[in-house]
This record gives C-alpha cells, structure tokens and sequence, in this order.
C-alpha cells in the first residue's frame, strides 16, 4: 500500500516538497489555508540569492542543489517561469565575496564592475535564476498533480495528529509548531510593467530602517522593492512606503520612470535563527518540519525537498 503523506502549506517550501514527495512514489497531498498563488511565495522577487537563512553551511548545501535544479528547469522546462538573467549586486565601496560564493564557484562567475548603476560606484556582476513567481507556483501544482498529488483549500487549526506529516506553513509555524522563534519579517514590493529591462540590480546593503533596493524584471513585469521590517505583520501596502520603494528604484534604474504601476503586494518572510529542518516523532506518526527560510524559500526550496523526502523515506523504513 502506498504511503499517504500530508505536506501543510502551499507556498513553494510545501509545493516543491510535496512534488519531490509524489515523483518518489508517496501519496501526496498538500493542505493549506492559503492556496500558491495567495501566499508569501507569491509576493517573492524570487532571484536566487541566500538571504536571512542560517546556518550557513546547510544554506550553502542547500542552496547548490537549488541552483543546479533551476538552471535545469530554464534550460528543459520553457513553460516553468525559470529565467536566467545577468545583473549587479550594487556597492558602494569595494564589495567583499559574498560567503555562498565559494561553494559555487563551478556555477556562478563573479566580476567586479564599477559604476554598475546611478548611485554607486561598485558591484559584482553576476547571472543568476529569477523565477517568475506568478508561473512557477502554478507549474509546480501541476507538477505535482501530474504526479497523483493534490492540492485542497483547507484551514487547519492544528499538524494531523496521526501519520507521516511535513510542516511547511512558514511563518504560521509560531502557532502550529507552537514554535515561538518565528517571526515575520514584513516585505513590500511593486509590480510595474516592464519598459523593456532585462538586467536585474540588488542593492545588497540593508538600511537601518529595514528598507531595501531591488529591481528585478521578468519578461513582460518588474519587481521594485522594498523592505524588510521585524516583527510587522501587516498585511496591507502601505502608499507612503510604496513611493519611497518607486523612488528609490528609479534612481538605480531611470528607465523604470513612468512604467506603470500594476499592483502592491506585501509578504510576512517566515524568519528564524536557523531554518528547521528534522523529524519529530509523535506517538502516531511523524512530522517533518521544514520551515524559517527567512528571504530565501526558493533559494532553498529543491535542497531542502530532498532532506525532506529522505527523512520521510526515513520514517517509513524505505532506503
């Protein structure tokens, strides 16, 4: 009989884990109070790139496997959203290697160029996946559907007690997991059309007061933002600090001046100290908890899948 498991969580920690989880033969299906497209993950710039996810070297391991299977998807998998895209992470000093690039060397060229864009005098150019949330979350369903696996609206006030269980409900883990280490770290962007950009830009520094700059352009949109503010769980855009966010990316890229202005989103990032990622066994079952990836789910989202279906092949007694 084939073996039922119940992924929590349908932002793209759950997705891509219940995906790994149905292709390897399990009974798959995802609960969630939000469906893909209502979650943190869709409100994602989605560059790959560690951000506010420890520890370091599980991030790094995990964060290889990820990237391997992006270029993988851009280069086999047209429909899937995965673009590859060149850009500069902005400085303005001589900027240090930044501590993932080691492990990637083999994946990722990094060239220093100076003035990279208005503003600044220094960056690292790179290329690096940009994935187009709106066109991943849903290929990921259907991935997984192909795979026998379903997807169910379905607001849960507690894990299932019983069976083998993977808890990807982000930052709804505080209560689920009764995990008080997880907070919100609130993020803003701006959805514009794209005049016509192909290069992304990243301000790698984060100012005091939370805010961030990014411009990171898909095919026919642009996300600007934005900001990382602790503890906010304000799910509302807030007008004042969607202007800041325009003006700023303007300024980097003068070329976004006049695009128009298609939608606001905010998303609660699932920060924590570390990412958690084991097994607790439970008198009737296993859960698998899996979240607090902070800004880098799906920077994350294939390495931590694969650690989540050899614990659960684990708890079945599969090898």
């Amino acid at each position: 009989m084939t073996q039922r498991v119940i992924v929590v969580g349908a932002g793209v920690i759950g997705l891509t884990c219940a995906v790994r989880l149905a292709e390897a033969g399990f009974d798959t299906h995802v609960l969630a109070r939000e469906l893909p497209l209502e979650t943190t993950s869709a409100v994602a710039g989605a560059l790959w790139f560690p951000y506010r996810a420890e520890p370091a070297d599980a991030v790094a391991r995990w964060g290889r496997a990820t990237l391997t299977e992006l270029l993988a998807l851009h280069r086999d998998a047209d429909d899937s959203g995965v673009l590859v895209r060149d850009g500069v992470l902005l400085h303005h000093t001589p900027p240090p290697r930044p501590p993932w690039a080691d492990a990637l060397r083999d994946l990722v060229e990094l060239h220093h160029v100076t003035d990279p864009a208005p503003g600044y005098r220094h960056g690292l150019a790179t290329r690096l996946p940009l994935v187009d949330m709106s066109r991943y979350l849903p290929w990921l369903r259907t991935r997984l559907e192909k795979a026998g696996g379903t997807v169910t609206r379905m607001p849960l006030p507690a894990l299932p007690e019983r069976g083998i269980v993977v808890d990807a409900t982000g930052v709804s883990a505080r209560a689920m997991a009764a995990d008080p280490s997880v907070h919100p770290v609130r993020g803003q962007v701006l959805l514009l059309e794209n005049p016509g950009l192909g290069r992304w830009l990243v301000d790698s520094h984060e100012r005091p007061d939370g805010t961030l700059t990014y411009v990171l352009p898909r095919t026919d949109t642009v996300v600007v933002g934005g900001c990382a503010v602790e503890d906010d769980w304000d799910p509302a855009p807030r007008p004042e600090l969607a202007e800041q966010i325009l003006r700023r990316a303007i300024d980097v890229e003068p070329r976004l001046r006049g695009a128009r202005v298609l939608a606001h989103r905010v998303g609660l990032r699932p920060a924590r100290p570390a990412v958690r990622l084991e097994a607790e066994r439970r008198s009737e079952g296993t859960v698998v908890h899996c979240y607090g990836h902070g800004g880098a789910g799906v920077t994350l989202s294939w390495g931590c899948a694969d650690d989540v279906l050899a614990l659960v092949r684990e708890a079945v007694g599969q090898r």
